[in-house]
């Protein structure tokens, strides 16, 4: 007999994202000399941290893992504490209920859910723009709007979305003739909006934007990522 890497049978399709979950939290966070299926309910927020960053970077097929700032977003929204210094989260520990089973505030979706989404459409869809580090992502709407209401106006940047599972948008800054300042949000872009015509082709649409944050000119961040031909449509 040998112990293999953990396995969840499933009976659907829509069971699968729940198996990923238990595999993942298994793997990372078993024993070896441990009692079969035993598994800590709570580990170290640090763990966990390290355990996501592989995940993604092993998903995504990219060398560009998460940052600190990335941990904190994360930790805010898995813990429900907005009030927390970065520091203040080392220390704590997340739960399989935290992780997997318990709804996030105002939404529809658990933690997993929500990140699961994410590194899809990055795999799918976002790689290079990743991997260019044009997109900041894990970033939350209140900061982007601290960020961004002091900056010329048509500056802009990326962030995925916290309303819906697997979406990017992008806010950008407007400023009046009187100096005042409005962030907008565009409506999210999923998987199958971004087959259909890339984020690059996109923001090139969008005259509006002017500048990715905090001061690069959006051909210059995204040229490369332009398709050669300038029609709009897919």
């Amino acid at each position: 007999q040998v112990l293999s890497l953990p396995i969840v049978v499933i009976v659907h399709g829509n069971q699968d994202n729940n198996a990923k979950a238990t595999v993942l939290w298994d793997n990372a966070f078993s024993e070896i000399d441990r009692v079969p299926f035993v598994v800590a309910e709570r580990v170290p927020w640090e763990k966990m941290c390290d355990t996501l960053n592989l995940k993604f970077m092993a998903e995504v097929q990219t060398t560009k893992g998460l940052l600190k700032e990335h941990y904190f977003f994360l930790a805010q929204k898995i813990f429900n504490d907005h009030s927390a210094r970065l520091e203040d989260f080392q220390s704590r520990h997340v739960s399989w209920a935290q992780f997997n089973k318990e709804i996030l505030p105002g939404r529809g979706f658990t933690f997993w859910q929500w990140f699961d989404g994410v590194l899809d459409l990055t795999k799918r869809c976002l790689k290079s723009y990743w991997s260019d580090r044009l997109i900041v992502g894990f970033i939350s709407k209140q900061y982007v709007c601290k960020l961004l209401s002091a900056e010329p106006d048509g500056t802009f940047l990326l962030r995925f979305s916290d309303s819906e599972i697997g979406g990017v948008t992008i806010a950008y800054v407007i400023r009046g003739k009187d100096g005042s300042s409005q962030v907008e949000n565009i409506q999210p872009f999923s998987a199958k909006d971004l087959s259909i015509r890339s984020l690059g082709d996109r923001i090139r649409d969008l005259g509006q934007l002017r500048n990715l944050y905090p001061n690069i000119p959006k051909d210059q961040a995204f040229g490369s990522h332009y398709n050669s031909e300038w029609g709009v449509g897919g």
